[in-house]
C-alpha cells in the first residue's frame, strides 16, 4: 500500500508540475491566471467526483476497487497526452538525465520521510520520548541541512535554488502555499472522519466535500478572470486569504455533534474558493517575480512546497488528533474492563464508534469531538500564519505578451 502510494504520488506530482510548466511557457502572464483557473476547474471537478465515486465504490464493492477503477482513466489520459501534446524536444534523453539533481532529491526525500516518521509515530505508536522519535528528528534536521548545502553549493541545476528562494516574493509565495495546503488538506482528511463519527456513510461524507471542489474551481477561475482584466493580484490575494481564514474559523468554532446539515456545504465551498484563489495568486506572484528562464524552477519549488505541505499537514493533524483522542478516551474509560483493547479499536477505525455498547457511545462521541476540535483549531492557526505570510508578497507586473515587453501591451 505504501509503495503504491509512493509511485502514485511521484506520477501525480510530476503530471501537475509538468502541465503547469507547459502552460506557463505557452501563455503570457496576463492570461496565465485564467488558464490556471481552467486547470483547477478540471482538477476540482475530478477531485469532487472522484471522492464521491470512490466512496460509492468503497460502500458497494471494496476499497481495492477504488484503486483498480482508476487504471482505465489513467491509460486513456496518457494516450490523449501522447497524441495531442506536440512540443519540440531540444535535448537528447541522456543529456536531460544528466541535468537531474539526484543528490538534492535524495536528501530532500530522506529528510521528509524522517520528519513524517517522527510525526506519525510520536504519541501515537510510541511515546514522544521513544528512541525512534528522538533519532528521527535530529536526522531530519541533518538531511535538511544537507539538502540546503547541495542546492546552494553542489547541484548545477538544483531542485530549489537557494538564491531564488531569497527573493521576498518567491519565498513568501512558497511558504504561503505550504502553510495553506497543510491546513486545507488536514481539513479535507478529517472532514469525512467527522461526518462518519456523526453516522454518515463514506458516500454521504464524500458528498459534503463536493462544495470544496466546486469552490476551488470557482475561486481559481474567478481570480484568473479578474487578474486578466486588472493585471493585479495583491489586493485580490488579501481578500482571498481573509475568506479562507473566515471559513476555517467557522469550521473550528461551530463543528460539533449538533451542527446542522447545511453549514458544512457553505464552509467547505468557502474553503475551496479561498484555496483555489490562493493557488492562482501565488503562482502569478512567483512567475512574475523572476525572469522567464527561471519560471519552471520556481514553479517546481512551489509544487514541492505544496506537496510536502499536504503530507505534513495531514501528519501534524494526525498527531494532534490521535494524542487528544487517546488522552480523552483514557480519561473517560480507564477503569472499564477491557478498556485498552476497546480504546485501541476505537482509535484504529472510526467505524468502531457505532458498534460499541450503549454505555460507551456518548463518551466516545465526546472524545472524538474534542480531538476533531483540536484539529480544527490547529488548522485555523496554520491558515492564519499562511495569510499573514502572503501579505509580504510583492506586486509585479503581469505582461500581456511572452516577451514581457511594452510591445502589444494595449492588446488583450
Amino acid at each position: 500500500m505504501i509503495l503504491g502510494r509512493v509511485v502514485a504520488g511521484m506520477g501525480g506530482g510530476g503530471l501537475l508540475t509538468i502541465s503547469t510548466f507547459v502552460t506557463t511557457d505557452l501563455v503570457p502572464l496576463r492570461r496565465r491566471g485564467l488558464w490556471q483557473g481552467f486547470g483547477n476547474l478540471s482538477f476540482g471537478l475530478g477531485s469532487g467526483l472522484g471522492g464521491l465515486f470512490g466512496g460509492w465504490i468503497n460502500d458497494t464493492l471494496s476499497w481495492r476497487w477504488a484503486f483498480l477503477i482508476q487504471v482505465p482513466f489513467i491509460v486513456a489520459s496518457g494516450l490523449l497526452v501522447y497524441l495531442t501534446i506536440k512540443i519540440p524536444v531540444k535535448e537528447e534523453n541522456m543529456s536531460r538525465i544528466k541535468r537531474i539533481d539526484f543528490l538534492g532529491s535524495i536528501t530532500l526525500v530522506t529528510s521528509l520521510v524522517l520528519l513524517l516518521l517522527a510525526l506519525n509515530s510520536g504519541g501515537n505508536i510510541v511515546p514522544w520520548t521513544h528512541p525512534l522519535v528522538l533519532v528521527s528528528l535530529p536526522l531530519f534536521a541533518a538531511f535538511l541541512l544537507a539538502f540546503i548545502f547541495v542546492e546552494d553549493r553542489v547541484a548545477s541545476e538544483p531542485i530549489i535554488p537557494v538564491r531564488l528562494l531569497l527573493h521576498r516574493t518567491v519565498w513568501t509565495a512558497c511558504v504561503t502555499n505550504w502553510l495553506t495546503t497543510m491546513a486545507v488538506f488536514a481539513i479535507l482528511y478529517y472532514g469525512p472522519i467527522y461526518f462518519q463519527v456523526l453516522g454518515l456513510s463514506a458516500t454521504r461524507a464524500g458528498v459534503r466535500l463536493i462544495p470544496q471542489s466546486i469552490g476551488t474551481a470557482t475561486g481559481s477561475l474567478g481570480v484568473g478572470l479578474i487578474t486578466r482584466k486588472t493585471g493585479r493580484y495583491w489586493t485580490l490575494n488579501a481578500g482571498i486569504e481573509a475568506t479562507l481564514v473566515l471559513a476555517v474559523g467557522l469550521v473550528a468554532g461551530t463543528f460539533d455533534a449538533s451542527t446542522p446539515a447545511w453549514p458544512p456545504f457553505v464552509y467547505f465551498f468557502l474553503i475551496g474558493v479561498g484555496y483555489g484563489g490562493m493557488l492562482t495568486t501565488t503562482l502569478l506572484a512567483l512567475i512574475s517575480a523572476v525572469d522567464h528562464e527561471h519560471q519552471a524552477v520556481v514553479t517546481s519549488a512551489s509544487y514541492a512546497f505544496r506537496s510536502t505541505g499536504s503530507t505534513i499537514g495531514i501528519s501534524v493533524a494526525g498527531a494532534v488528533f490521535q494524542n487528544v483522542l487517546k488522552r480523552e478516551l483514557w480519561a473517560r474509560f480507564a477503569g472499564r474492563d477491557g478498556a485498552a483493547e476497546v480504546i485501541k479499536r476505537i482509535r484504529d477505525s472510526v467505524g468502531a464508534v457505532h458498534d460499541l455498547p450503549p454505555e460507551w457511545k456518548d463518551g466516545v462521541l465526546a472524545a472524538y469531538m474534542q480531538a476533531l476540535t483540536a484539529v480544527w483549531w490547529t488548522t485555523f492557526g496554520i491558515t492564519a500564519l499562511g495569510a499573514l505570510c502572503s501579505l509580504a508578497m510583492g506586486e509585479h507586473r503581469l505582461h500581456k505578451n511572452l516577451a514581457r515587453t511594452e510591445e502589444d501591451e494595449d492588446e488583450d
